[in-house]
């Protein structure tokens, strides 16, 4: 991969991401107002803009070494982000096919970051 197109996959993540991001924001006005409902909502949106703001940050890395480091970060807020989607679906908190389809690209945009930094490892 040249360059080039090295950083125009990973300008193409980040729109991704800042879409993604925005389906989180829709997704927590549809969650319930129940003490649980507020708990993951809270969760959710944390982790879920953390992914998004950590790779814009990733993105402006000095180094390789620094993008590898925040990117880190990215993953696991991914992770997390995926795994209150999971806890939403399986609990019944809410069950539509919005937050089915949030989650699978959740899953997708995980297996992304965690290639891209597997990439950056060797």
């Amino acid at each position: 991969m040249t360059n080039q197109s090295w950083l125009d996959y990973k300008i193409q993540i980040r729109d991704r991401l800042k879409e993604f991001t925005l389906k989180i924001l829709k997704l927590s006005e549809m969650l319930p107002s129940s003490e649980r409902g507020r708990v993951l909502n809270k969760q959710l949106i944390r982790s879920g803009t953390s992914v998004y703001a950590n790779y814009r940050a990733a993105l402006r890395g000095r180094s390789k070494a620094e993008f590898f480091s925040k990117l880190s970060i990215v993953v696991e807020e991914a992770d997390e982000t995926e795994m209150w989607l999971d806890l939403i679906i399986s609990s019944g908190i809410l069950t539509t096919s919005f937050i089915n389809d949030l989650h699978k690209e959740s899953i997708e945009l995980l297996k992304i970051l965690a290639s891209m930094r597997k990439r950056l490892s060797r």
